[in-house]
């Protein structure tokens, strides 16, 4: 079982470093002895200089389902990159295209914009829970939209970026058949040459068709599991924050390779999400996850 965070936390984790610094490798940064970072000038950007992919797998300590206090260690494959001045960026179950090339732009503001689309994994037979796992597995969900942002430049320093971020997706497989809005600000900065870290506000909007389906429980529901009947509401659903730290092997981030990550995450569940019994009775609205993660870039 796959969460909404839990995908996108442990995809961020394990791609957001290296494809981050494509525009942060104009001019990296090197650390002196004493630790205190120092701008290397005139560095060349290396294989992250154009078009390159980014491949990656990690392994995610999770919630079972959305609202669960159980817990499960889940793999990820991950896929990122840039072709042709299109930007790929990873989601939980998919990607996101940004159409707009500003590779060459020399200013501080860049946009994003493009189509976005991802699978959510509901209730299934990872669900721990004896009484939840009663009822049948959910359909999986094929959400597809669209994804559009302002990024940020040189905010606190020369090489760090603040992006604001915000995707619009419908489910387009007849599963929960709803509209799901998922805005969100990030912050990345280089440490040093090979180590970038990043914190991540997430937050999602779900409408009633949503709702209904993952947190409603219908009359036949109650009588199979006992939980009471619970007519959900769209709304304000979820709050995170998720801290990354990415680690090239070999101390720079420019020329590709092999590279480590790590994440820590939380999440608040509000509305519906918090009050239905599957998370009030079965399960807890506060939600962690923790991952590691191995990236190659070339």
């Amino acid at each position: 079982m796959r969460s909404t965070l839990t995908g996108a936390a442990i995809l961020a984790a394990m791609l957001a470093m290296p494809a981050a610094a494509q525009d942060a490798a104009s001019g990296p940064v090197d650390t002196r002895v004493d630790g205190s970072a120092v701008v290397a000038d005139n560095v060349d950007a290396g294989v992250l200089e154009g078009d390159f992919f980014i491949v990656g797998v990690g392994v995610g300590l999770v919630p079972t389902y959305e609202g669960s206090d159980d817990y499960v260690a889940t793999p990820f494959p991950a896929f990122a990159g840039r072709v042709g001045g299109i930007g790929i960026a990873p989601r939980a179950g998919g990607l996101a295209l940004d159409l707009i090339d500003d590779s060459d732009t020399t200013g501080n503001v860049r946009f994003q914009f493009g189509p976005a689309a991802r699978l959510r994994f509901g209730r299934d037979g990872d669900v721990k829970d004896d009484v939840v796992e009663r009822l049948e597995d959910q359909d999986l969900a094929v959400e597809v939209g669209l994804n559009g942002g302002v990024s940020f430049d040189q905010v606190l320093h020369p090489y760090d970026r603040v992006t604001f971020s915000t995707d619009v997706r419908w489910d387009v497989a007849g599963a929960h058949d709803g509209m799901v809005v998922a805005p969100g600000v990030s912050y990345l900065t280089p440490l040093s040459r090979g180590i970038f870290a990043a914190v991540n506000v997430n937050t999602e909007w779900v409408d009633d068709s949503f709702a209904e389906y993952y947190y409603g429980i219908t009359p036949e529901q109650a009588a199979i599991t006992g939980l009471p009947q619970y007519d959900a509401d769209g709304g304000f659903k979820s709050a995170g924050v998720n801290l990354i730290a990415g680690f090239d092997l070999n101390g720079d981030i420019t020329d590709g390779g092999l590279a480590l990550v790590g994440l820590a995450g939380y999440n608040r569940l509000f509305g519906s999400a918090k009050d239905t019994p599957f998370t009030s009775a079965r399960g807890s609205a506060n939600q962690w996850v923790g991952g590691l993660g191995i990236s190659y870039t070339f």
